[in-house]
This record gives structure tokens, sequence and C-alpha cells, in this order.
């Protein structure tokens, strides 16, 4: 097995998520009362609270602390991965798996982080549509065109070859919509976000977080990473570069998840709240890619099993 791990992204959460995992795995149990006394509030419970959950600010530490719940809690069943790749705020879920971040480190950042997007979001509202079809750079013309006429609306999410989400000013999405029609655009869904994410007009957030990271260092991988920023693997010379552009620059997993498979990988595992992730990998990987979720305690069981079974299998 040559195992990509897949780590959630915010949009994953939802009330709930991790209760069963957290009632049935002590190692689970002890990662997430962990980060509860790192961020000062019993973290579960927030996860089960469908009005907080809801809100970036504690969104962003529960997906990340889910994650590597998740992960602490597979221990040994779980085979070292040929690579890492998280959406957004998945990076630092994939970052403290590779070893870069420490857990305590890694939860301490997503507070601030979240509270500094969350503010961001709120100080200049934004909207985000998911664009369906493969000519994408159609869609990049159209919003070229919007933004030499002054339009503040951009490329945020290259999900798939088949979906880019865009975001900015609601005015100005609404007037690229209409532009996206006119065009021959067929389908586009407006996403429930609380901010136009990955875009400038979070400028406030990652000059929050350029300061925040200034002093934090960075381990060694114990296996690559790829970036959403750039779809190259991180390396820690460029590791806080490319974090503090993170939040302002689009995301481009589609390109990361195919230099995975390039690279050799032919499983995929995702963990957190939702199967998102995996679903973008139907979209991208060959059929004979086998693709995973973890979301819930019978998913854990399953994926556990199988990984044991190929471990059992390899050493046979």
């Amino acid at each position: 097995m040559k195992l990509g791990i897949l780590f959630s992204g915010q949009g994953a959460q939802k009330a709930g998520m991790g209760s069963d995992l957290y009632d049935a795995l002590p190692g689970y149990q002890e990662t997430i009362d962990r980060a509860s006394k790192i961020l000062g509030y019993d973290l579960q419970s927030v996860a089960n609270d469908d009005s907080k959950i809801s809100q970036t600010a504690y969104a962003q530490p529960a997906i990340l602390s889910m994650s590597t719940a998740i992960v602490n809690a597979l221990g040994d069943a779980l085979p070292t991965p040929l690579a890492g790749l998280g959406l957004s705020l998945g990076e630092y879920s994939a970052l403290t798996a590779a070893g870069t971040l420490s857990f305590d480190q890694a939860v301490a950042i997503i507070k601030d982080r979240g509270i500094y997007m969350q503010t961001a979001g709120e100080a200049n509202p934004g909207k985000m549509v998911a664009v369906m079809g493969d000519n994408q750079q159609l869609v990049e013309d159209v919003l070229a065109k919007l933004q030499s006429e002054g339009k503040r609306v951009y490329p945020a999410n290259y999900n798939t070859f088949a979906q880019l989400v865009i975001g900015g000013v609601a005015a100005d999405v609404d007037v690229a919509m209409t532009a996206l029609t006119e065009a021959g655009i067929q389908r586009m869904v407006e996403l429930p976000v609380s901010g136009a994410f990955h875009t400038p007009l979070l400028t406030q957030a990652a000059t929050q977080l350029t300061e925040r990271l200034t002093n934090e260092t960075f381990a060694p991988f114990n296996y690559p990473v790829y970036s959403n920023t750039t779809g190259e693997a991180f390396s820690t010379d460029t590791l806080f570069d490319t974090l503090t552009k993170q939040i302002i620059s689009p995301t481009y997993f589609a390109q990361a998840l195919q230099r995975m498979l390039d690279d050799g990988v032919d499983t995929f595992i995702e963990v957190g709240p939702s199967d998102t992730l995996i679903k973008f990998a139907k979209k991208i990987a060959p059929k004979d890619v086998k693709r995973y979720a973890i979301t819930d305690l019978a998913s854990f069981n399953d994926v556990r099993d199988m990984l044991l079974a190929e471990k059992e299998q390899s050493q046979a």
C-alpha cells in the first residue's frame, strides 16, 4: 500500500462530530481532552453544539483535533504514508501528523488562526460559489475581466479539475455569476461559509497570522506534505512563507492530489468529520485507486481492520 492521507478542511464540521469515537476510543479521547486544556474549553461539548461548531473560531480547532485524534487512535495500524495533504485548515492537521508541528503547537496556532479569520470575515463580508465545469480557464478569464473593471471577485479553491470555487465581495460575486452564466457556465452552487476565504478579503487575518507564526519553529518532516498554495511538497525552508500566504491565496487541492498520484499513491484515506476530500479524489484519481474515509466509529473500525489485514498480509 502506498498511502496518501487526506485531512478535512473547514466546512466539514457538523454537530456531534466525533462523539462516538470519543466515547469508544481512549486514544481519541486523550487527544481531544488534551486539546481542551490548551483551548481553555471543553472541545467535545463544543463539537456537540450546533451554534458553536458552525463558527470559524470553534470549527477550526475542532476539525484539527478530530483528525489528529483519529490518527493517534489508529496507532501502529496506520502505515507511514507516502504523502499527506489537507484542504486549507487541514494542512495544519497534515503537518501535525507528519511531525512538523507538535499537536500542542498546532492547536494553539489554529485557535488564533480561527479567531483571526472569523474576525476578518465579519469585518469584510464575502460570498463563495462553486462553479462546475471543466473549462476553468473560462472562469479565470471572466474573473480577470471583472477585476480589471474594479470588481473584487477571485478564484479561491481548485477542488477538482471540474470544480472551481470563486469568492469575493457578495455583490461582485453576483455580478460574476451573471457573467459566467452568459459565458456558458450552466451550474453554480452558493456555499454556506462565513467569509470569502482564500481571497484578498482576508488580508487582515493573513497579516495577523504572519506575526503569530514569526517565532514558531518547525521540525523536519517524517514524510512529504503537499501544499494547497503551491501544489508542491512543503519544505521546512519555505513553510513559514507558504503558511502566511495561504489564507489569501487560492487552494490548488486538485493539483496537489494529482502530484500525489504521480508520485505513486494508490490508496487514499481521509480523516475528519466528512468524506468531502474522498469525493474530490473520486473525480481526480483513476478507478483502481482505493479510497476510504474515517468520519465515525463504524468507518474507523472498518478502515482499521483493513489496515491490519494489509499489514498482516505484507508480513506473511
